[in-house]
């Protein structure tokens, strides 16, 4: 048996010789040297490749983003908003935006380290002053577009795509126009992008390294990957997608090795904790310091002090809350202020609801204006004079409460309300003479920070209830937005439920105006950060979802998801009178329809090798199946989950809500590149991809002037609007 054994060993490796000689001619010794050498040519040339390839990127990355920056002196597109908000915080004002403060506040530190005093109010179409070096604060915000470039790079190599294919993945980076363009102003795009591009990069690079649990680069990558999570989401909560990606690799990696059954539970159980510390407590940590931060720069009161509790806003410098009286009285005049979360100011205004009682509309409000006052009169058939002794306000006094600006009470029916169908409706309603029971209202005071004591009511420390007399319901403001009709303004109810823990029935005095009563003292209590932070949250979603298309209004500059992948449109950023130098933001045509093409070719793909494998066919490897899954599918994803919200969403949108979404398709052309041409012969593979780059960078030049400002008549660059829907 040893004989026959060592005879089949003898003939199996004869066989082994013989294919290896079939294959390739035995090299004489004279080539011998020549041939060990190879490898290390190749591997010296990969290692050439590994440093000269992204510094070069870089370097042309930093060019075509800085390129002409400070040409355009004006004041262009979103630079009126974030600029000033970049302002605020070095006047440490307070003020009141839809997005985290992550972005504004590094906005804000460009300001700071070009010797910016926050005096410019950043009006669209402005200006620059000569003391203002906006051109530093466009290139800090521009190295962050210019870093995603090598950023690109990195991802690509981590997603094991060839040589060939990175390349073409950088180039369509480096050379996508839309990127160029909003990478040269104070947005926060760029910066949105940068962190987006470190979030795919922290992925990638914490898959490579699956093999080595717990190793110090595994905690390294997965701890970048977390920070990543963190700061992408305190820039934009379109950052909340790129999060949605890494929790469902996360999901995917956890489930696999649930699979492990080798593996302890122990060592399993330690997964679970370092993804919840890495990916969810230290993302949670940087979004809530964040805000911290916000909340410690902006100590003095500003624009946005009304989307904040009267707590809060008494604590800021040069507020004018704490100057009122602290007890309330009957003819006191007060601005009442809704202490749910996100909750306004009890407004009313001339126009009239119109259904229901078409009587006149009470809302909520986030500004201050006069429309937010009103006159605390006792119940009819009562009144007050000058001559009459002080009558505070406590716990259940009943009050008639007048808008001084309508001359109409605060009033409640059996009318449904507007968009709450199953509440009262609540208008302004009759005069100081013409009114019935239905004006009256009953305190009720759930708790004083200042006392006990519930027969008086007290600013801002007192938490009340305000109950209709005669329905029984309460006052509620619940962040109900309003049609057009009532100016997106937030619906106020009376419900006919009791619910005594509910937070949008619960309101506060906030301003106080009364001559016969003695000023007050400072609030000696600060509104806890945790409170704060919930507060602005919520007023930033109701806000964010406020902003929704008027009907009765041309938007020229928005436009509907679907015309992004087909680049239907672009978008002027500034004025187009001929002296003024012009950007227009648009994609670069073969980079955007060349990622759209694959997407469609990629889900072709997927679901022609879906079918084969239902009929039992094994068409990959498990190498080559986790290349296809983590270095094409999940590109995929993030495109998907970058792009479908949008078509769900109500707000008005723009092209740049696509520029993230973007990202992942070309990372997707990338592996469909390398997927098809990897059984080309070298010589064609090469010349796909030469051809592939010569179109990038060739439209690319061709656009240039749109990103790098377009001088004189805007009829001379007639020649690139390619589509009629294009206004170049």
């Amino acid at each position: 048996m040893a004989s026959d054994l060592r005879q089949r060993t003898t003939r199996s490796q004869q066989a082994k010789l013989a294919t290896a000689g079939a294959a390739a001619p035995v090299a004489t010794p004279k080539s011998a040297p020549a041939k060990a050498a190879e490898p290390s040519v190749l591997t010296d040339l990969a290692k050439i490749e590994k440093v000269l390839a992204p510094a070069v990127f870089t370097l042309l990355a930093f060019g075509s983003r800085m390129y002409r920056i400070g040409a355009s002196d004006i004041v262009t597109w979103d630079e009126a908003h974030f600029g000033k908000f970049g302002s605020q915080y070095i006047k440490q004002e307070f003020y009141f935006d839809v997005h985290p403060p992550l972005g504004k506040m590094l906005v804000g530190l460009s300001g700071y380290l070009c010797g910016y005093n926050g005096h410019f109010e950043f009006k669209s179409g402005e200006q620059y002053p000569s003391d203002l070096n906006y051109t530093f604060m466009r290139i800090f915000n521009a190295t962050f577009g210019a870093l995603c470039v090598p950023l690109a790079y990195q991802t690509a190599k981590q997603l094991r795509f060839s040589v060939l294919a990175t390349w073409l993945v950088t180039l369509m980076v480096l050379c996508e126009n839309s990127y160029a363009t909003i990478s040269r102003f104070i947005l926060l795009d760029s910066i949105l992008m940068f962190f987006t591009f470190t979030t795919a990069l922290g992925y990638a690079k914490f898959h490579r390294v699956q093999h080595a649990p717990f190793s110090t680069r595994w905690w390294v990558y997965l701890t970048f990957t977390g920070v990543s999570v963190g700061c992408v989401t305190s820039v934009k909560w379109v950052g909340m997608f790129a999060t949605a990606l890494v929790g469902i690799y996360t999901i995917h990696d956890l489930w696999n090795k649930f699979a492990d059954t080798k593996m302890p539970v122990r060592v399993y159980a330690m997964h679970w904790v370092s993804r919840a510390i890495c990916l969810i407590a230290i993302p949670i940590a940087i979004y809530m310091v964040s805000f911290k931060i916000h909340f410690l720069i902006l100590r003095n009161s500003g624009s946005g002090d009304s989307q904040m509790s009267s707590l809060f806003q008494a604590n800021l410098r040069n507020s004018d809350l704490s100057l009122g009286p602290t007890e309330v009285a009957f003819g006191s005049r007060v601005t009442i202020k809704s202490m749910g979360y996100g909750g306004g100011l009890l407004h009313s205004h001339v126009q009239t609801y119109p259904e229901g009682s078409e009587q006149q509309q009470v809302t909520c409000y986030h500004h201050k204006d006069t429309n937010n006052e009103w006159l605390i009169l006792p119940e009819r058939p009562n009144d007050i004079t000058e001559k009459d002794p002080i009558a505070y306000l406590g716990d259940g006094s009943v009050v008639r409460l007048l808008h001084p600006q309508t001359g109409r009470n605060l009033h409640s029916h059996q009318v449904a309300a507007p968009v709450t169908k199953d509440h009262y409706e609540v208008s302004g309603y009759g005069n100081l003479t013409i009114g019935d029971e239905k004006d009256h209202w009953v305190v009720e005071v759930v708790r004083d920070l200042r006392s006990k004591d519930h027969s008086r009511v007290r600013t801002m420390t007192s938490t009340l209830r305000f109950r209709h007399q005669v329905l029984g319901c309460y006052l509620r403001a619940a962040n109900v937005n309003l049609p057009q009709w009532g100016f997106r303004q937030i619906e106020v109810t009376c419900d006919k439920a009791n619910n005594r823990k509910d937070p949008f029935t619960y309101w506060n005095i906030e301003g106080h105006w009364n001559e016969a009563l003695p000023a007050g003292d400072k609030v000696p209590f600060k509104s806890p950060f945790l409170d704060d932070f919930i507060h602005l949250n919520y007023a930033m979603w109701t806000s964010n979802n406020a902003l929704v298309p008027d009907p009765d209004k041309q938007d020229d500059l928005a436009s509907v998801p679907w015309q992004w992948p087909v680049l239907n449109v672009g978008l002027r950023m500034c004025s187009w009178a001929d002296e003024v130098r012009k950007y227009y933001l648009l994609g670069n045509p073969v980079v955007v329809w060349g990622s759209t093409v694959g997407l469609v070719v990629f889900a072709a793909t997927i679901l022609v090798y879906l079918a084969r494998w239902k009929r039992h066919y094994r068409d990959f490897t498990p190498d080559e199946l986790d290349f296809v899954v983590f270095s094409g599918v999940y590109p995929a994803l993030g495109w998907f989950l970058h792009f479908v919200p949008f078509q769900l969403m109500a707000r008005v949108t723009y092209v740049h809500h696509y520029l993230p979404a973007l990202y992942f398709a070309v990372l997707v052309v990338g592996f469909l590149f390398d997927f098809y041409t990897r059984k080309l012969a070298a010589t064609l593979r090469v010349s796909v991809f030469v051809a592939a780059y010569a179109a990038v960078v060739g439209v690319f030049w061709l656009f240039s002037p749109i990103s790098f400002g377009m001088t004189g008549p805007h009829e001379d660059y007639n020649h690139l609007n390619w589509l009629k829907t294009w206004t170049i």
